[in-house]
């Protein structure tokens, strides 16, 4: 095992991939050594990043309404998850979510909306809730979520002030017929090439708890690799009431921290950032997955709820670690409300 992690550590220092069998060989190390797994992929963190840690904060633009079956997901087609549904929020929405981006000690708002892709009306809409906010926070980046991207999209998203474009893999190419039969693997690789193309930064990542094997974590962890994205969200599945994957509970805090590891070694540099489910499923070893990860959502999901941005900022200076671009500015108790927003439409994830 010793051998395993020392191979994967200096490769990932070099900037190299892991070699498929180390790969997983770390999946399959028992949970009893996790914690010198947490050690190799805390020396790699280290290297790149130092002590700190970029927040992200999300804005819910559209709820539910989605036409797509994605079995994970509480707002596709037939989902009977009790949500809330609306349609694209106007700009004064999205700027109020910025202000609370920020006063979580946020660097990005992600900017989220469901269905399979933006109608024109709905890409317009996203553009100018995207300049409001440009508009009042110049600084803040902005990464746009808006499903499957067509011809000229990204470049409008470009031009309107997004920084990245998200759309996760999500899972392998050959397990995700399991996980959605509306859309293809290769219809998401190509949505992440025409955000590349327009010059956004790609954001993608993947879904852990839907029954995929470690062939099938190590094979998405190629692929993205492969399309050289600048941050990577690693989500661990809410088996949410009224969807197809309901009562699926396969992850443990030990398995989720293997994964993590294995995505800091796959991307050494570049963010890896611990997305939806972390407190669901890492629960009180939260913190050792930040000794492997660069960044977290704080606060609240897409339809479900984190803990308080509060909560998170204390975490991730109890660790001696700093937040980008926070100094020493704290967030006062008395605004938590503020930030944690519950079920209105606007949280992080």
């Amino acid at each position: 095992m010793r051998d395993v992690l020392q191979r994967l550590k200096e490769s990932a220092l070099r900037r190299e991939p892991p070699a498929r069998e180390d790969a997983l060989a770390l999946l399959r190390i028992d949970d009893a050594e996790v914690l010198d797994v947490v050690a190799a992929a805390y020396e790699v963190r280290r290297e790149f990043f130092g002590r700190r840690v970029k927040l992200n904060f999300l804005l819910n633009m559209k709820s539910g309404l989605c036409p797509e079956d994605c079995h994970y997901c509480s707002q596709r087609r037939d989902s009977t998850a009790d949500i809330l549904k609306y349609p694209m929020l106007a700009e004064a929405d999205a700027v109020a979510a910025a202000t609370r981006a920020i006063e979580a000690g946020a660097k990005r708002l992600c900017m989220v909306a469901s269905g399979r892709g933006p109608t024109d009306n709905e890409l317009e809409q996203a553009a100018r809730n995207v300049a409001a906010v440009k508009s009042e926070y110049p600084d803040l980046e902005i990464c746009a979520c808006l499903g499957l991207l067509g011809d000229g999209q990204a470049d409008r998203l470009k031009e309107a002030g997004v920084h990245a474009y998200n759309h996760n893999l999500n899972t392998s190419e050959r397990h995700y017929d399991e996980v959605c039969g509306t859309h293809t693997f290769q219809d998401r690789v190509d949505t992440l090439e025409r955000a590349h193309a327009a010059g956004l930064s790609p954001c993608s990542g993947a879904l852990f708890g839907m029954g995929e094997s470690d062939e099938d974590i190590v094979a998405v962890a190629e692929d993205l690799r492969r399309l050289e994205p600048d941050s990577v969200p690693v989500n661990f599945l809410i088996p949410i009431t009224g969807t197809p994957l309901q009562g699926r509970w396969e992850l443990t805090p030990q398995r989720c921290l293997k994964i993590l590891a294995l995505f800091r070694f796959y991307f050494p540099d570049v963010e890896v950032r611990i997305a939806g489910g972390r407190e669901v499923h890492l629960r009180s070893l939260q913190p050792l997955g930040l000794y492997i990860a660069n960044s977290i959502f704080a606060g609240d999901y897409l339809t479900t709820e984190g803990q308080l941005a509060t909560a998170d900022a204390d975490m991730v200076r109890d660790l001696g670690f700093e937040i980008e671009g926070m100094g020493e500015r704290t967030l006062p108790r008395e605004r938590d409300e503020l930030v944690r927003i519950r079920r209105s439409g606007v949280g992080s994830a």
